[in-house]
């Protein structure tokens, strides 16, 4: 590669460099040391040398120096990891630029001409390469080009970063660099004459955390399967383990979990990721976790500025931060100030006259006639052409009617929505779509509840309607002023006040509304009409799988509310999860998802209750839901479970005794999943439980974090007493079903799924409000962004748990069938997962490839085509047969193919190994005369052509064989008795296996030869193989005797009689025939002459030696291990391979 010119002092690094070309002008060197044999001293000490320095000497072995005659300043402009390479460059510059230089007569000239020429073309080679998209491009090219020379990886093995830091072996660190990239974890050290080197995949990894020991206080800690790793002394080790994190995320996900990766464009173009993509996409998964907004909203700019808080007459100082649909502000100062801008409710954007008091100004103004006023904007003018533009196109996808009359009494009406028309109003905002529409909808959801249930079966609590409604009223009071002070809409000012207010608990009949507005549902709500009624129409009397589970659920959900006692209730259910699960058959329905559409029905309209629904699925509980959670063999509930996970971090951070008492925190984990499924719907009383419901949309997933806090607090004492885990889940269950609602209007309704309820004996009841604002005193210092790294964390765990899950349940069907140890069916389940990822890796994916897909049963998670299988038959099959291997491999997987989907998976895999290796003599003989017969043997593919295409076995001489000693045995006889005995011993249960042909029989004895290849009784197996092969040639004579004229060639059997033949002369004849002699042997006598199993395997058994060869003991161990170190280079040797024919197909 081609370097920028920089000027050294040659004599400096004399006795690091050798020179192996020079000319006028140029110099080619080698590096000392390189390439030298005997591991001279010299070369060691350079190759320590640079492992410790970071210099531009360490960019590849070979380099070549620009030199001007005179001078002794060079300057170097190439390098080159081989010798080729850097030929490659000489060659160049001897066409090119030698001859030009003579005309120079200034050496000045010369210099900046071939340094301006060098850097022309490094501009054009980096405008081609990925180096252009990263921050320092020079030394990225460098560091990319030791990469690949150091590990070998294919082209799409792309590198992402490097660093340079410490590996520690024990107590002993190695200086080297640390190279990540889209699929590995790679650290390279060369140190006085040693050179380490490591590989390792990210999908290996289990845990990545940042620990310290006794050398160090900050590491970097590596945990795969069998080893940790530390890594430590880098310049920044915040950035290092914040990008580390990213990518085992990022490549965890693309390959582990099918869900994410189909609803994550990024993850399908692994090869375009930069370190400053990741960057970018950390940021814009925390600002979509932040302000919960949909999962296809893309960030473009986070902006530094200030925004007018008119509550507190100042400007408050901030991030604006400016996506796809939406204006989002967020103060420094945590909960000081946060606000939500959809542009589809922005009316303009404007640029105000700069000052010393207000610099950089913007208005953005809203429907609902309210303006924000941001100051203090860098680049303010691209930033509002963004903004404008953006601002159109959501405009233009969803047009906007606005209703220019005043509404005079709007101040006391705070909400007016509809619900199945597209009229919603918000202030004094109206959204309406055309009149035909809005006539069609109404024509189209005849049957819909127009209301929220609780209003149609409102019950009468046990207080008196004055004490009920005088707090109902306060509270209205107090969010009314609120609204006026902080606003009413979507666009409204979030502070610490209204997060008070919430915790209170919201009013029951505002709380439909702010759900929808805290949520932001409201905007899919207004953008969407008549959407949800078409999903009813369209989901409506279907039935399938989804849809018989949702019948199932409807009585189970809030069953003591009067609102589901009834048709009415059930069959707004109905329809909301018919309608949901027909929207994104990917989640479809999951259980617990009816309890939470139930409360949401409770207190908003059908089709409000539906964009909720569309909210928490997929936006505010990513992962927890899906279709999984219906197939008890795949992963339940994704997102949920690193919720627990990250959940027992809480606990051992906040609650330590607890967790020390609690030695396994799994069982605490257990019990609260209901409470992150439900948001505590399942077991709290429903009075109380919708105040949970209330903080959760404000404040999202924190708030059901904390609550368990929280709860698990006020009953630590009793749960460090109790004796198992039995009697906590008591304890829990017990406090749970005593949380009390004094201001809830409604009378108390109990909770259905409570496990234990013991009213002989009083138990204090506990406030839900006391318990919230204690949950967010004691626990509400957990920031989004802290709860995201967490959940990163923990992902990884989760997902690498879920594979050892379907590992331990794939082995514990297979190991009752095979006779293979566990540990090396162990090692072999690694091999088979990691041919499976290698192609993942550099391939494009192949129609008939597979991706991982988790919610397929265990067995069938990871399975391999024909070209991954041929790669691991070459590393584990006993049967090596030289070249004829693949071929072999080819007939063994169409063989295993059964449903011919050109897939296998691991059992059928195993299953044939363990035959090779364990299996009976004659089991083994039955799976290689498989293996020659239909359908593993084709007509049509290269395993057919043999140099023998016509058949030229003689079949009609004496069965008479010489032997070695000079007796003469005649089988004649015990190939008659040979035949009644086997007709007679037949077993009939088994299924006849169809007889082989002549020609298939012909591979079979090649396949038989080529095995013998290199054997200790190589000689003594091919003498043995021409008796049995001449011997089988009779027994196919018995079938076709009649019908064959039996004029054949007799140049096979003069073969046949030698004493040892060779595998190519005593079966083949290798002719050079005319057409006549083909003719020879009738097509008609081909099909006539067969013989069976049982033939070939009576015929076998008469030779002591090939009983040998087939019954002798293998070692399967040194097979794996040297798989586990060959199987990366097969592959890359592959691609390698593969790469340059293309490249020489391109060039002609």
């Amino acid at each position: 590669m081609w370097l920028k010119p920089e000027e050294v002092l040659l004599k400096n690094a004399l006795k690091l460099w050798v020179t192996q070309k020079s000319s006028c002008y140029f110099i080619l060197q080698r590096r000392r040391g390189h390439g030298e044999g005997g591991g001279r001293l010299t070369g060691r000490l350079v190759g320590a040398l640079d492992a410790v320095l970071d210099s531009n000497a360490r960019v590849a072995p070979f380099r070549i120096l620009l030199q001007v005659p005179g001078s002794q300043v060079y300057s170097p402009i190439a390098c080159g990891a081989t010798l080729e390479e850097i030929n490659q460059h000489w060659d160049w510059l001897e066409q090119n630029l030698l001859h030009t230089l003579s005309v120079f007569d200034n050496k000045d000239d010369i210099a900046s001409f071939v340094k301006g020429k060098v850097k022309a073309l490094i501009a054009e080679e980096t405008s081609s390469r990925l180096a252009e998209q990263e921050e320092e491009p020079e030394k990225f090219r460098e560091a990319l080009v030791k990469f690949e020379a150091r590990f070998n990886f294919p082209e799409a093995e792309k590198l992402v970063t490097y660093y340079s830091c410490c590996c520690w072996k024990g107590r002993v660190p190695r200086q080297g660099w640390l190279y990540l990239s889209i699929n590995h974890l790679c650290f390279y050290s060369f140190f006085l004459g040693k050179e380490l080197k490591l590989v390792v995949p990210w999908v290996d990894i289990q845990k990545l955390e940042r620990t310290s020991n006794v050398f160090l206080t900050d590491t970097i800690r590596i945990t795969t399967q069998n080893k940790e790793r530390d890594f430590s002394m880098f310049l920044n080790l915040d950035e290092v383990f914040k990008v580390m994190e990213q990518l085992a995320d990022v490549t965890l996900r693309r390959l582990l979990d099918n869900e994410v990766f189909d609803l994550d464009p990024d993850l399908q173009e692994p090869s375009q990721i930069t370190k400053r993509d990741l960057e970018a996409r950390a940021q814009n998964e925390f600002f979509r976790a932040f302000f919960r907004l949909p999962r296809k909203e893309k960030l473009h700019a986070v902006v530094d500025c200030s925004l007018w808080t008119p509550f507190s007459r100042c400007h408050t100082t901030g991030r604006m931060f400016a996506s796809d649909s939406y204006i989002c502000f967020a103060s420094r100062e945590d909960g000081c100030c946060k606000i939500i801008l959809p542009l589809r409710e922005v009316v303009s954007i404007e640029k105000m006259e700069d000052t010393s008091l207000l610099p950089h100004p913007i208005i953005v103004s809203i429907r609902s006639k309210v303006a924000f006023q941001f100051i203090e904007l860098r680049d303010r003018d691209s930033l509002v052409e963004a903004l404008l533009a953006r601002l159109k196109q959501v405009h233009a996808n969803h047009p906007v009617h606005y209703d220019t009359s005043a509404d005079d009494d709007m101040a006391s009406l705070v909400f007016h929505s509809t619900s199945m028309c597209s009229d919603h109003r918000f202030g004094d905002l109206e959204m309406m779509s055309s009149q035909n529409s809005e006539e069609s909808e109404k024509e189209k959801s005849p049957l819909m509840h127009p209301d929220a249930l609780v209003t149609a079966f409102q019950q009468s609590g046990s207080q008196s309607p004055d004490s009920r409604m005088s707090r109902e009223q306060i509270k209205i009071s107090l969010w009314n002023d609120h609204f006026v002070e902080y606003g009413r809409t979507v666009c409204m000012f979030r502070t610490e006040k209204i997060r008070k207010l919430v915790a209170m608990g919201i009013p029951e009949s505002l709380r439909g509304r702010l759900w929808l507005l805290f949520s932001d549902a409201v905007t899919d709500l207004a953008s969407h009409p008549g959407y949800y009624g078409n999903l009813v129409e369209e989901s409506l009397g279907k039935c399938c799988l989804v849809t018989e589970e949702i019948e199932r659920d409807l009585h189970r959900s809030l069953p003591e509310h009067p609102a589901f006692q009834n048709e009415t209730g059930i069959a707004a259910l109905r329809r909301v999860l018919t309608a949901y699960a027909h929207r994104n058959p990917k989640i479809g329905y999951c259980q617990s998802m009816n309890i939470l559409t139930s409360v949401l029905l409770l207190y908003t309209k059908e089709e409000e209750a539906f964009w909720l629904l569309v909210a928490v699925c997929e936006r505010m509980l990513p992962d927890y839901f899906n279709h999984r959670v219906i197939e008890p063999c795949a992963l339940s509930f994704p997102g949920a479970q690193v919720d627990q996970s990250v959940f027992e971090e809480l606990i051992k951070g906040h609650l330590p005794e607890l967790a020390e008492h609690m030695n396994d925190l799994s069982a605490l984990a257990s019990v609260s999943l209901s409470w992150f499924l439900t948001l505590f719907l399942s077991i709290m009383p429903l009075e109380s439980a919708v105040n949970v419901v209330d903080c959760f949309f404000y404040d999202g997933i924190k708030a059901i974090f904390q609550l368990g806090l929280a709860v698990l607090e006020a009953n630590a004492e009793d749960l460090c007493s109790s004796k198992d885990d039995g009697q906590a889940l008591m304890i829990l269950s017990r406090f749970l079903d005593h949380i009390k609602n004094e201001d809830s209007p409604g009378p108390p309704v109990g909770s259905h799924h409570a496990f234990f309820s013991d009213d002989q004996e009083p138990y204090p009841v506990t406030d839900i409000s006391d318990l919230i604002r204690d949950s967010y005193e004691k626990f509400g210092d957990q920031s989004v962004e802290q709860i995201e790294h967490l959940r990163y964390k923990h992902r990884i765990r989760v997902l690498q748990g879920h594979e050892d899950t379907t590992k331990q349940n794939v082995l514990r069907v297979v190991i009752p069938e095979v006779s293979i140890l566990p540990e090396d069916l162990e090692e072999l389940y690694d091999l088979f997962k990691r041919e499976h990822m290698m192609s993942c890796y550099w391939e494009q994916p192949r129609p008939m490839a597979s991706r991982h897909d988790p919610s397929r049963p265990y067995a069938e998670q990871y399975r391999i085509d024909a070209r991954q299988f041929a790669h691991l038959f070459q590393l584990v099959s006993p049967w090596t047969c030289g070249a004829h291997t693949e071929i072999l491999a080819e007939r063994t997987f169409r063989l295993l193919d059964d449903n011919m989907d050109q897939l296998i998976e691991f059992k059928a895999f195993v299953s044939c190994l363990d035959i090779m290796y364990n299996g009976e003599m004659n089991e083994k003989i039955k799976l290689l005369y498989r293996l020659h017969i239909p359908p593993a043997l084709t007509e049509n593919d290269r395993d057919s052509q043999s140099p023998l295409r016509n058949p030229l076995l003689s079949t009609s001489r004496p069965l008479v064989f010489g032997k070695p000693n000079g007796d003469a045995v005649d089988y004649q006889k015990q190939l008659k008795q040979m035949i009644k005995d086997l007709a007679k011993e037949k077993d009939k249960t088994e299924k006849e296996l169809p007889k082989m042909s002549q020609r298939e029989f012909i591979q079979f004895c090649k396949t038989l030869y080529s095995m013998f290849h290199e054997d200790p009784e190589e000689n003594d197996l091919y003498q043995a193989i021409a008796t049995v092969t001449t011997l089988l040639l009779q027994i196919g004579e018995v079938g076709q005797r009649g019908s064959s004229s039996g004029s054949c060639s007799q140049e096979c059997g003069e073969e046949l009689r030698a004493s040892a033949p060779s595998p190519e002369d005593s079966v083949f004849a290798d002719t050079g025939k005319t057409p006549q002699d083909s003719q020879a042997f009738p097509e008609a006598a081909e099909r006539d002459w067969t013989v069976s199993l049982e033939h070939i395997l009576a015929s076998l058994l008469t030779e002591q030696s090939l009983v040998n060869f087939f019954e002798k003991p293998l070692d399967m161990k040194s097979k794996l291990e040297n798989a586990k170190i060959n199987q990366y280079n097969l592959k890359t040797f592959e691609m390698s391979h593969q790469s340059q024919s293309e490249l020489k197909l391109s060039n002609l």
